[in-house]
């Protein structure tokens, strides 16, 4: 019988495992999986790109043989239902694994509360809940599509320390170091879309991809709303969108428009208002999109603050004052009080070279 504060710490690395498919599953959950016997780890997996496979087979490969009486650590609860393969659950009895260790139940009802029933049939011990706080936040966003129909949204702002993102002029480049914006491409590859209103695409066609080596398959899904489809075949969003995916929010319609851009491979969707962000979150929960990074201006993050429904703010603060007729990171709110502010607990703060990042949890 493991200790709980061994199961802990299996499942705490079985947690670093699952981080890696962060921005790179959708629309799965990032899932790890560690096998243990005889206090020595046989296996381990992590969910792979696309979602498949999932983190267990991946484990189960690796271990071969020696799965057979080990202790399986899972980050959420193995899937129960058939699809491409078939289920974790079961994959692991036939194993011969003697013991489960999970860290949080799965919410979809294909999966939630099956797949330990399937694990308590075969005879196993199964152990439910261990670093289960940890779990749930890692996949917020996939919890959050299945039962709120709407990814995860967090706001990347760089601004100045009195909050201005750019001159009045529009100069922007650049107001943060290169610590700071490698930070930035890396939150970038942890996402599965990222998005910008049309005005940041027309002021600078922007390509919206990871550049960190190693990492430029790791570039999110770009997201533009554009009210009066105002994005050209020729901006650069378009003109990758049949490698990128590039989704297009638009409300007025334009069939010759909408065509030249669906030929570029751009995935047009016409919403009968762009600012019922409502609308919008179950257009991209409904393309599989978990996670998603807005890096739009003032007007845009304002929006999602006012909607309810930026969840995690990521500040990147650079140690440079531009002066109140630059142009601001949040645009106007209309509050009518303090208490009416959209408030954010601090989470972490980092020191990126001469900058500094604060990552904030929106206050439930």
């Amino acid at each position: 019988m493991a200790s709980a504060s061994l199961d802990q710490s299996y499942m705490k690395a079985a947690l670093g495992l699952a981080r890696r498919g962060l921005g790179n599953v959708a629309p799965n959950p990032a899932v790890g999986c560690i096998l243990v016997k005889d206090g020595l780890v046989v296996g381990r997996g992590w969910t792979q790109p696309g979602g498949r496979p999932h983190a267990e087979t991946v484990a189960l490969a690796q271990a071969g043989a020696a799965a057979e009486g080990a202790t399986a650590y899972v980050t959420l609860e193995p899937c129960a239902h058939h699809g491409e393969t078939g289920p974790c659950a079961e994959a692991l009895v036939a194993a011969g694994i003697s013991r489960c260790v999970i860290a949080v139940s799965d919410p979809d009802m294909r999966v939630s509360g099956k797949g330990i029933a399937i694990l308590a049939k075969a005879g196993i011990e199964t152990v439910n809940g261990v670093c289960e706080k940890e779990a749930a936040e890692l996949n917020r966003g996939f919890f959050w599509r299945v039962s709120r129909n709407r990814p995860l949204f967090t706001l990347k702002m760089a601004s100045s320390l009195d909050g201005r993102i750019a001159l009045e002029n529009g100069e922007s480049k650049w107001i943060t170091g290169v610590e700071a914006r490698a930070y930035g491409h890396m939150l970038r590859a942890r996402h599965d879309g990222i998005l910008v209103g049309i005005g940041t695409v027309l002021a600078d066609d922007p390509s919206l991809d990871c550049r960190l080596p190693g990492l430029e398959l790791h570039s999110p899904v770009p997201i533009v709303l554009d009210t009066g489809l105002r994005l050209s075949p020729s901006h650069k969003l378009a003109e990758w969108a049949s490698v990128r995916g590039t989704i297009l929010i638009h409300q007025v319609r334009d069939a010759a428009k909408e065509k030249a851009l669906q030929e570029k491979g751009v995935d047009t969707v016409a919403v009968d208002d762009t600012r019922d962000l409502e609308e919008v979150s179950a257009v991209l929960a409904g393309r599989g999109l978990t996670r998603v990074l807005v890096e739009g201006g003032g007007q845009v993050h304002a929006s999602f603050l006012k909607a309810g429904i930026a969840d995690r703010v990521e500040h990147f603060c650079a140690g440079k004052a531009i002066g109140a007729e630059g142009r601001p990171a949040i645009g106007p709110l209309g509050l009518a009080s303090l208490g009416d502010a959209p408030h954010f607990n601090l989470h972490a703060i980092r020191h990126l070279g001469p900058d500094i990042l604060a990552s904030y949890v929106k206050a439930e």
